[in-house]
C-alpha cells in the first residue's frame, strides 16, 4: 500500500517580516517534510476562522504579528480546531500569536525578549524526562547562531520540556510539548532564518515536532 502523506498548511508573513518572512524558509520546509506531510503555504489569516483548518492535519505557525493580534474570530477558529484534535506546531517567531491572550495560553508561554543573536549550545532536556518524547528522538546535542529566546509559561498549562539551550551559564527552555483538548502543541525556538532550518538536528526536530503534533488517522 502507497504511503499518504497527511496535509499540513503554514501560515507566515512577507514583506512586513523583515526578519522572519515565510518565503525565505518556506521551501526547505518543504523539503523537511515532503515524506510526510503536503506542505501548503499561506499568507491568509482568514483561513484560521474559515473553518478552512479542519481538512489539515497539523497547522504551522510561522507567523509574525507582533504588532498586531489576529481577530478574534481567527484566534476561535484555531483554538476550535486544535481542541478538536488538530495539530499545532509554532516555529520561533510563530509565537508571535501570542498577543492574542488566548492564544498565548494556547501555546503555552510568552515571548519576552531576546539577547543579540549568538552561537547557542541545544541538548535535550534530561531532568524534565524529555529525552523520552517522539518530538527529540535521536537529537544530539548541537550548536546553532540564534536569536537565544526568554520566555515566560503559563503557570495553568502542564507542559513537558524537550530541549533547552545554555546561554549566560544559564539553561534556558528551547522546545516544548503539550496537549490541548483533543489536539496536541509543539513549540520550537531554533527557526530565525534560513540557515537555522538547513542544520540537520533542526530538521530533526521538525520533523518530529510535525508528525507528533498532526492529527490521529
Amino acid at each position: 500500500m502507497s504511503h499518504v502523506r497527511k496535509q499540513a498548511l503554514v501560515i507566515g508573513n512577507n514583506a512586513d517580516a523583515p526578519y522572519h518572512p515565510l518565503d525565505a524558509v518556506q521551501e526547505q520546509l518543504r523539503q523537511i517534510l515532503q515524506d510526510d506531510f503536503e506542505l501548503t503555504t499561506s499568507l491568509d489569516y482568514d483561513q484560521l476562522a474559515s473553518g478552512a483548518l479542519e481538512k489539515y492535519d497539523l497547522f504551522i505557525s510561522y507567523t509574525d504579528r507582533w504588532e498586531e493580534a489576529v481577530s478574534a474570530e481567527q484566534a476561535a477558529g484555531l483554538l476550535t480546531y486544535v481542541a478538536n484534535g488538530g495539530g499545532l506546531l509554532v516555529v520561533h517567531n510563530g509565537i508571535s500569536l501570542q498577543v492574542r491572550p488566548e492564544l498565548a495560553q494556547l501555546i503555552g508561554a510568552k515571548f519576552i525578549e531576546h539577547p543579540p543573536y549568538t552561537e547557542l549550545e541545544f541538548g535535550v532536556a534530561v531532568d524534565s524526562g524529555g529525552a523520552s518524547h517522539p518530538v527529540v528522538e535521536g537529537i544530539e546535542p548541537f550548536t546553532l547562531a540564534e536569536e537565544p529566546y526568554r520566555l515566560e509559561f503559563d503557570p495553568f498549562c502542564a507542559k513537558k520540556v524537550l530541549l533547552t539551550y545554555r546561554h549566560e551559564g544559564q539553561d534556558w527552555p528551547a522546545a516544548w510539548a503539550h496537549s490541548y483538548g483533543l489536539g496536541k502543541v509543539v513549540f520550537l525556538m531554533p527557526g530565525h532564518h534560513l540557515p537555522s532550518f538547513q542544520h540537520p538536528e533542526v530538521a530533526k526536530l521538525l520533523r518530529g515536532g510535525a508528525k507528533w503534533a498532526a492529527k490521529a488517522k
